[in-house]
């Protein structure tokens, strides 16, 4: 019998497949590892995976943790030389150290921008402020006008501030 041709049992991993729910089969609703991949779907609008955290390359981890912690409210519950995390409200970013780190310029006409976060605020200037004092940086180029601001965390990545909905500039 050809492997692709087998059929997988129909009880064995019945606690699996509570756990799983979405996750089917063409033939049955039993997991076998000798399954193609041909036999194995998910269900339209299910997640394949899910959200664990964020993770940013930079020069010095533990300062990041360190400043996104007071940015966010949140808690460092890791950092070494290597390596930081903040934990807050079920979101976890990590920090990993990368030897001779360059954050992405901004702005740059090459377009080479890898990611940045989004924040929001109740006052641009207030937060602007208090970020800067944090060791964030206001670049000149600001494209947003009074919509929204870029700030450069301690490394120097770009990372945006904008209003919540329905406060006033």
């Amino acid at each position: 019998m050809h492997s692709s041709d087998r059929q997988p049992p129909d009880s064995i991993y019945q606690e699996y497949w509570s756990r799983v729910g979405r996750l089917t089969t063409f033939e049955t609703h039993a997991y076998d590892t000798t399954m193609t991949r041909a036999q194995l779907r998910y269900e339209p609008g299910a997640p394949i995976a899910g959200f664990a955290m964020f993770n940013i390359d930079c020069a010095d981890p533990a300062r990041l943790a360190s400043f996104y912690a007071a940015a966010l409210g949140w808690k460092v519950t890791y950092s070494d030389d290597s390596y930081g995390m903040v934990e807050g409200n079920g979101i976890k970013i990590g920090f990993g150290k990368i030897e001779d780190f360059r954050p992405a310029p901004w702005p740059d006409e090459t377009g080479a921008k890898r990611f940045h976060l989004d924040f929001q605020v109740e006052d641009l200037d207030r937060a602007t402020k208090s970020l800067c004092a944090l060791g964030a940086r206001q670049p000149d180029f600001q494209p947003g006008g009074e919509r929204w601001r870029v700030l450069l965390d301690p490394d120097g990545q770009p990372f945006c501030l904008s209003l919540r909905s329905g406060t006033a500039t």
